[in-house]
């Protein structure tokens, strides 16, 4: 009978609730015996002489797997092998794996339908016969072996035999003279699995606690044969990340919190001009309208509570444009007979870029230029401010907001330590006060300060500073003032004739000496009570100054509190003035950069929020993934610690029409990155998903590790220190509109950032040599030569050759030589990125583990058949297997591996596999 598949209700990965009894309660289910957080379940298939319905036809033959669960009476559809064309007796490269978490049980019935396919392109296919079997039978027979009879609809003519074999990976199983053969290509494959013992892959791999990053995980099972005949087995697996959502959610609150703090410190700006109190105003204005919005938006991602990931067809929905499209955990497991069991890992996400704003204008990277340029140059009414003025004034309020609390309660520290009469507590809280305020003193050591004083002086109604009178104590009569520095003003800014700019260097250095006087009666206290000698070793020249230490009058030992609650009280009181009149006039300068263009500015900076949170949710996922991978590696912990992590992303957008602006979005979202830090802390409760810290232009991300694994690492990165990562972009448009791009339009964009991201690349290489041990590198150069691999990248970018893919696999091999992070991504994630990574895995399978040369395009065809997943409902996205009510399901998608290759996937597939087979075999 001959049938062509259509929509169906019998859908592929549905996990339903786990079943204990049916409703009358007496029937109880056996559960499978396994390993923790393996696979319940794992077999191959192969069919013996089947029959086909016309004589002298070709078989097409393929199987289709169904669940019938013990307490459900409908048929679930869960998973197909590849196609194999032109034998009866197919073996089937793909196999059929059940996740640890699939309701399974010795009393589940499988159905084994196989199919005859006569036109792959519309699915139209013949029945020829099925079997079926309980999951008990299997596991219990001999062998773990099952040759079941295939059978027409209606139970009776014998067409052929299918065999179930049980795999359990790692395990090597003798090859025996009657075991299956099958003949492609004339290369004769004997079924010999034959597996090295998985070393602490499966232990790392299996991680608990990666439980609470990635969720849904669907997997299938693959064996393929090596040079040399016998098999390795390929476990793939595609996760969802929870970070998708938890990331924006940590950023958007960030954003708030930052914005509704600098609102207000322009709110305490003080009196202005009215010219510059009407753009203050204004500028209010639209900030409150934007905090407002940030607010809705986090309001409405809380209600998110049904998907792990972001679809692609709701890439354009306002509510979740921060969220990154379909971003996954791409994990291929190698249990190969020559090497050491293998992962791979490949995060995929859709470009980071502001799809609801859209690309009219273009993206970051240029609208970003065309608004510096446009500020610089219409400076009539404003004070112009360079970017990195700008950005320099947001450190040092960053600074002072974080700084001046912790001098104060080190300050208390020291009364306390006074007031118990303690000389080494004394001694410790006065060092920590002392590196504390020589951290805020240094904050202010720079022209902006000065020049921003000056011009907020120049705003002020009549050009007259409204400030209160320097307070007046020991620390003028006592501790000498060093004269200033000669400084410069800025040129943009006015000198004027009273305004006297010697005050603004007492007041500041006010601090220090009110510092030096503390560390002169800490001094004498101790002195007098027969402390050690030296002193407290607290003065910022590693002695105290003579004249503040003869001003000081030894007090009697009771008075220790009584003695230094003024000096405490002097440094806070000159901390404050400090405080007071730089926060607004940074505040000040904070305004220039708000006031010029309303609302643009504001919306380059909704813009900017937007593709810095896509790219953070997938850098922190792939953060988290590479740690537990590698948490066991020594070497890979020191370079962490010692240099920092590469973190290489594979672009495939075209240059061509929409797509320049999202690679425009996505080089700026990717060089964003660079102000990101991570820090290791120890979790203290079962919350382990990481939490962010810091400010536009400074971020922190604090990732939780349980006690166990925290203990493990070394000693720099327990003690809180920062770690880096070096993120590169590096881009090559390989569909037909990039076609279109390179004969009639302009290709400069990514050639600029190629060249600018080689550049970066190097610059980490060049640290990793000199900051990692000879040995470590020997190990590296052992493998791969990555100097030479450096230049053939270069000489690759240099040639500008249309579609150069060799630019992606000579970076992607960096990368992981590199023990760097590695991403895919196009503009949903889904076709080309499912193209890019399946291509790469073969090709690790053939350079890294020997895959035999014959099979590579047939191990292609299986990871990317959509067979291996079965057919979609009408209703479904075909590209994703999405619900088209554009609501994401947990389980109603496809592996980026096991897509579809339609018609126009297949002109990029032919482009790209055959550009890099090319190159590999010239």
């Amino acid at each position: 009978m001959e049938i062509k598949e259509e929509g169906t209700s019998e859908e592929g990965q549905h996990f339903l609730p786990t079943p204990q009894a049916n409703d009358t309660g007496d029937f109880q289910l056996t559960s499978i015996q396994k390993t923790p957080d393996e696979p319940q379940l794992e077999f191959i298939l192969a069919c013996k002489d089947l029959v086909a319905p016309v004589r002298d036809r070709k078989l097409s033959t393929l199987v289709q797997i169904s669940i019938i669960h013990p307490t459900e009476e409908g048929l679930i559809r869960y998973s197909s092998t590849e196609i194999v064309e032109g034998t009866r007796d197919p073996l089937f490269l793909t196999g059929v794996t059940f996740p640890s978490e699939y309701p399974i049980y010795e009393e589940t019935k499988i159905k084994l339908t196989v199919y005859d396919v006569k036109d792959k392109s519309h699915d139209t296919r013949s029945f020829l016969g099925y079997a079926s079997f309980k999951v008990g039978e299997l596991l219990k027979s001999k062998e773990q072996l099952l040759a079941l009879s295939l059978r027409t609809s209606d139970g009776g003519k014998v067409v052929g035999t299918i065999e179930v074999s049980v795999v359990k990976m790692g395990e090597i199983e003798d090859g025996e003279a009657d075991h299956i053969t099958t003949d492609v290509q004339g290369q004769k494959c004997a079924l010999v699995c034959e597996c090295t013992a998985p070393e602490s892959v499966s232990r790392k791999d299996n991680l608990p606690f990666l439980n609470a990053v990635l969720k849904n995980p669907v997997c299938k099972l693959y064996r393929f044969p090596t040079s040399d005949n016998k098999w390795m087995r390929i476990r793939e697996q595609m996760s969802e990340s929870v970070l998708s959502f938890h990331i924006p959610k940590e950023l958007i609150s960030l954003h708030i919190k930052e914005d509704l703090c600098r609102n207000q410190e322009l709110k305490e700006l003080g009196e202005l001009s009215p010219h510059w109190d009407n753009l203050r105003k204004n500028v209010l204005t639209h900030c409150d309208q934007m905090v407002n919005m940030y607010q809705d938006i986090l309001t409405e991602l809380s209600k998110e509570t049904g998907s792990s990931f972001k679809s692609s067809s709701s890439k354009g929905e306002k509510t979740l444009e921060f969220v990154p499209i379909n971003l996954h955990l791409q994990r291929m497991h190698v249990h190969s007979p020559h090497l050491k069991d293998a992962l791979y890992d490949v995060i995929t996400v859709g470009a980071p870029a502001a799809h609801f704003q859209g690309f009219k204008n273009g993206g970051l990277r240029k609208l970003l230029h065309r608004f510096e340029t446009e500020r610089r140059n219409t400076g009539y009414q404003f004070i112009y401010y360079s970017p990195e003025n700008t950005a320099k004034a947001k450190e040092v309020l960053s600074n002072i907001n974080q700084l001046q609390p912790l001098i104060a309660t080190h300050a208390d520290l020291l009364l306390n330590s006074a007031s118990q009469h303690s000389p080494d507590s004394l001694k410790n809280s006065l060092k920590m006060l002392s590196e504390k305020t020589e951290l805020f003193v240094h904050a202010f050591k720079d022209q902006l300060v000065r020049s921003a004083l000056l011009a907020l002086y120049t705003a002020r109604p009549g050009g007259v500073l409204k400030k209160p009178p320097s307070p007046k104590s020991s620390t003028e009569e006592s501790c000498p003032q060093d004269p200033p520095p000669p400084m410069k003003r800025q040129d943009s800014i006015p000198h004027h004739s009273d305004y006297d700019e010697e005050e603004w260097d007492r007041v500041w250095a006010n601090v220090g000496k009110s510092l030096n006087c503390i560390i002169a009666m800490v001094d004498k206290l101790i002195e007098r009570d027969g402390g050690s000698e030296g002193g407290s070793g607290g003065s910022r020249d590693g002695e105290t100054d003579p004249s503040v230490a003869d001003a000081i009058i030894a007090p009697p030992k009771e008075d220790w509190y009584e003695q230094l609650y003024p000096l405490i009280l002097t440094l806070k009181d000159c901390m404050g003035e400090v405080v007071n009149r730089a926060k607004q006039s940074l505040t000040f300068v904070l305004l220039q950069e708000l006031a010029y263009s309303l609302p643009q500015c504001l919306m380059l900076t909704l813009r900017r929020d937007i593709v810095f949170s896509q790219a953070l949710a997938g850098l922190v996922c792939g953060f988290i993934i590479k740690l537990h991978t590698s948490l066991h590696d020594p070497g890979f912990l020191q370079q962490l610690h010692t240099v920092g992590l590469i973190v290489q992303y594979e672009g495939l957008l075209s240059t061509y029409s929409d797509e320049i602006g999202m690679l425009e979005d996505m080089a700026v979202g990717i060089s964003d990155l660079k102000k990101v830090a991570f820090k290791i802390i120890e979790a203290k409760s079962n919350d382990v998903l990481p939490v962010i810290t810091g400010r536009r232009d400074h971020y922190v991300v604090e990732v939780k590790l349980p006690a166990r694994m925290f203990e493990s690492l070394p000693l720099q990165i327990k003690e809180g220190q920062l770690l880096h990562v070096y993120p590169v972009l590096f881009n090559i448009g390989i569909n037909e509109q990039q076609t279109l791009a390179e004969r009639f339009g302009d290709v400069s964009l990514q050639e600029s950032i190629n060249q600018e991201n080689f550049e970066l690349l190097k610059e980490y290489y060049t640290i990793f040599m000199e900051k990692m041990p000879p040995d470590y590198i020997s190990h590296f150069q052992e493998q791969n030569d990555i100097k030479d691999l450096l230049e053939n990248l270069h000489q690759n970018i240099q040639a500008k050759k249309r579609k150069n893919v060799e630019i992606m696999w000579l970076a992607a091999t960096i990368c992981r030589k590199l023990n760097g992070i590695r991403f895919t991504c196009c503009k949903s994630a889904k076709d080309r990125t499912s193209m890019s990574v399946t291509l790469e895995q073969c090709s690790i399978l053939r350079d890294e583990h020997q895959l035999h040369k014959d099979f590579f395009i047939r191990a292609l065809d299986c990871m990317r058949s959509r067979q291996t997943q079965g057919a979609l409902n009408e209703s479904d996205d075909p590209e994703t297997g999405c619900l088209s009510d554009n609501k994401p399901t947990s389980r109603h998608f496809y592996p980026v591996a096991l897509l579809l290759v339609s018609s126009h996937l297949l002109v990029v597939w032919l482009i790209l596999s055959l550009a890099l087979l090319l190159a590999k075999y010239q």
